[in-house]
């Protein structure tokens, strides 16, 4: 990838993304029309949209010393391709946003399973008619024993508010405890009672004997990694990378027309109305000399007295085949980078001063998780840089100017 340039000659390299070059030298107009904070799927696909479709030239910059965001990943020491920050699994049921990622890379299917670390068994997670039968030693056969067996173990909740409520309500206290309890008061560092009923309403549970985390049609990982995919949408004559680099060191030497920001909104305003509180998680990586490890790509371990959240394994992933295997053990953890939005309605109403700001910012647009204080899945961020693309497009053929606020894509 010949357009990334590195601020820190010391810096880590981008795998396999070349060597750096001299600062941007745009032809013809001086500057920029689009300086884009963020290299990761918001950044980068608005980028290239704009630089492909529109014909706009793009300067991207991330202060992180790589592109791809969050969903970045490299090769280790044991040569074993992994994810920096946790398993990031590519699920949809968009054919649109399969058809425009596809230009990027080619797909492998995979079909993402999870087991719980419960009783000193590892069962099922999302709970299923397997999970029941191994956790109680029953004998369910059909969907409709499954769902009489939940249904005589729910706790009737009136008012359905926290994350608590959807579970009781769902099956009862004590799978609530046994799966759904720790792990939430591990990940958020709240427990499930003080949290908006999104979190635990974002895992299902099942009558049936299906295993698979995610039910959406297309569940697929990109055939040679996620930075090499963000490698090959980046690759534009119209864009140029900087990382290692934070856009206020460069903001007021480089001439552009517009801003798309896709770091925390709370710190582009310098926290004017206080922080936007966030979860953060740190990651113990290591590499093992056997072949695997664990069952599946994930183990979850929901019981409080062990430290981490869960384990990754990337050859289920990734399909590498190795004499050798590398894992990740997860900690949640409340200072560090920015991962999760927390979801309780304080924090709900502080996004909207600062949105109220940023309507009112003109010639900046704010993009993805971090600008919209949204915990979006990677299909969602593309579909919401789409979306904002297709409405810069409309404009531009209009003859008018963006909206100063990206919202959330529909």
């Amino acid at each position: 990838m010949r357009n990334v340039i590195v601020q820190d000659r010391n810096a880590e390299q981008i795998a396999g993304s070349g060597s750096a070059l001299r600062a941007p030298q745009p032809r013809g107009r001086k500057g920029f029309d689009y300086l884009i904070v963020g290299a990761g799927f918001a950044g980068s696909v608005l980028a290239e949209r704009l630089a492909a479709g529109l014909g706009k030239r793009v300067l991207v910059v991330d202060r992180r010393p790589h592109i791809g965001g969050n969903a970045y990943d490299y090769h280790d020491e044991a040569g074993i391709l992994i994810h920096r920050y946790g398993p990031h699994i590519f699920h949809t049921n968009s054919k649109r946003i399969v058809d425009y990622l596809s230009r990027f890379t080619e797909w492998r299917p995979y079909e993402h399973r999870v087991l719980a670390e419960v009783d000193g068994q590892q069962l099922p997670i999302p709970i299923n008619m397997t999970t029941l039968n191994r956790l109680y030693d029953l004998d369910l056969k059909t969907e409709e024993e499954a769902a009489a067996f939940l249904a005589s173990r729910a706790e009737k909740v009136e008012d359905i508010r926290t994350s608590e409520d959807v579970v009781i309500n769902q099956i009862g206290r004590e799978l609530y405890e046994k799966f759904f309890r720790g792990y939430t008061r591990k990940q958020w560092g709240l427990d499930p009672s003080q949290l908006d009923k999104m979190v635990t309403s974002r895992v299902p549970t099942r009558t049936n004997e299906d295993d698979r985390y995610f039910t959406d049609t297309f569940q697929q990982m990109p055939l040679h990694g996620y930075t090499r995919m963000f490698e090959k949408m980046l690759d534009h004559p119209n864009i140029k990378v900087m990382i290692n680099t934070d856009y206020r060191e460069i903001r007021d030497e480089v001439q552009y027309e517009h801003l798309v920001y896709c770091g925390p909104i709370d710190e582009y305003f310098d926290y004017r109305f206080g922080k936007l509180p966030y979860r953060s998680l740190q990651f113990e990586h290591k590499s093992l000399d056997q072949e695997q490890f664990q069952a599946v790509g994930v183990v979850n371990y929901p019981s409080e007295e062990v430290p981490y959240t869960r384990i990754s394994e990337y050859k289920h992933l990734t399909g590498q085949v190795h004499q050798k295997t590398s894992v990740t053990y997860e900690y949640p953890a409340a200072e560090g980078d920015p991962y999760y939005p927390i979801p309780r309605p304080e924090n709900a109403e502080l996004y909207k001063r600062y949105q109220q700001l940023a309507d009112k910012t003109p010639n900046v647009t704010f993009l993805g998780r971090l600008g919209t204080y949204k915990y979006y899945n990677m299909d969602q961020v593309v579909g919401q840089a789409l979306a904002l693309y297709k409405r810069i497009e409309e404009a531009a053929e209009q003859g008018q100017a963006e909206q100063p606020m990206a919202r959330q894509a529909t």
